[in-house]
């Protein structure tokens, strides 16, 4: 039996699709026919979609390889199971699925089978044979519907046998639903600092957190959940981003247009966590130069945590002599493994009413004008977090 808000498209109708031919190209949205649906299968209907700065970054040509163009980008998102093939009965942790089942599709799927995945499993983001969509699976490849930015998404697990769907709680709200893929990088990057020690981090902790996007308030929200007392935001602008992250528990923020001199920033920040320097910096920004400045934000022995260079944005200058003396830790952040994307998610769940999600969003609709407006937005920092909505 259908879940209630289980509705099909009718058969011969068409779907959708914003592609992009390459770095630098505007959006192209297209018609393709609906698909019918696999045996392995399903076609989940696309609620919302946010806007990374992956996917501005591949836009601006810093992918580190090669990508398969013309592609759907897109992999922030949350949707609904709207037809399910009869042999696909379970999602990845193997809760039942039904057709109006609220879901998410993380973009990187790691297959379970490789010697990375067999052996070191959590260093299964780094899977030899992942199931990539929203970058990896060109749109060529029929039925055409491979990445977020669609009103729907088409799973089937005998073409891409790693896909693992995964089923969102019925009371998670819609803009906490779209936030689960990057929160689980954020959970990536909390459980790398957790390896060092309770001397790396512990309750009462200070953190400073670069980059005042949607990643580092949520990297704000993180540091928070797990006991930091102090959380120091540095970006820019104040309005709409400062002053949201303020409302998302940073104690003190710092703005990179008031305070221009990144000596002076690491003064002040020293001064927020009590003259020291902090005991976490955990760099969310997407540029290269945050990373020496951070390090002089560390107290001695402090750690470093480096997630928000994903793709390839360039080379930064620094000193190992500072490293060595400073004796800092620093930790690298690649994604999520299958198993902090079910960790995300339950300790979202857990805070879903204690933060004004809504704010963070700006929702924007699927058409040229729509993501081209997305894009610019999330570019200029005109909102925090760009959201694709499908529907709107």
């Amino acid at each position: 039996m259908a879940h209630p808000e289980a509705h099909h498209m009718t058969l011969g109708s068409t779907v959708r699709v914003v592609t992009f031919d390459g770095p630098g190209s505007p959006p192209l949205l297209r018609r393709v026919p609906r698909p019918s649906v696999p045996q392995r299968g399903a076609l989940i209907r696309i609620q919302a979609c946010g806007v990374c700065g992956t996917d501005l970054h591949i836009l601006q040509g810093h992918w580190p390889g090669d990508l398969p163009w013309p592609l759907t980008l897109g992999h922030e998102l949350a949707g609904i199971v709207d037809e399910l093939g009869p042999e696909l009965q379970t999602d990845a942790t193997g809760n039942p699925l039904r057709e109006g089942d609220h879901v998410m599709l993380p973009p990187l799927n790691a297959c379970g089978a490789c010697v990375v995945c067999v052996e070191t499993p959590h260093l299964a983001n780094k899977c030899l044979n992942p199931a990539y969509y929203g970058r990896k699976i060109t749109f060529n490849l029929e039925p055409h519907l491979w990445g977020g930015w669609s009103e729907m998404l088409y799973i089937d697990l005998d073409t891409f046998p790693a896909t693992k769907l995964f089923k969102l709680p019925d009371s998670m709200p819609l803009p906490v639903s779209t936030l689960v893929e990057p929160f689980s990088s954020v959970t990536r990057a909390f459980n790398q600092l957790a390896l060092l020690g309770p001397p790396a981090f512990g309750k009462g902790a200070s953190v400073v957190v670069q980059g005042a996007g949607p990643i580092g308030v949520l990297a704000t929200v993180a540091a928070q959940q797990r006991g930091a007392s102090t959380v120091v935001m540095v970006g820019d602008p104040e309005n709409p981003r400062l002053e949201l992250a303020r409302s998302f528990g940073a104690s003190h923020t710092i703005s990179l247009s008031t305070v221009p001199d990144p000596s002076d920033r690491i003064s002040a920040v020293r001064k927020a966590v009590g003259g020291r320097g902090a005991a976490v910096v955990i760099d969310c920004s997407g540029n290269p130069a945050a990373g020496p400045e951070g390090i002089e934000m560390l107290r001695d022995g402090g750690t470093f945590i480096e997630m928000g260079q994903f793709t390839d944005a360039g080379s930064i200058q620094t000193n190992w002599h500072r490293i060595c003396t400073k004796e800092v830790h620093i930790l690298g952040s690649w994604a999520f493994t299958p198993n902090e994307v079910v960790q995300a998610m339950r300790d979202l769940q857990a805070i879903q009413d204690d933060y004004p999600w809504r704010q963070l969003h700006r929702m924007f609709p699927l058409s040229t004008e729509g993501v081209s407006e997305a894009l610019a937005a999330a570019r200029k920092m005109i909102c925090t977090k760009a959201t694709i909505v499908p529907t709107m």
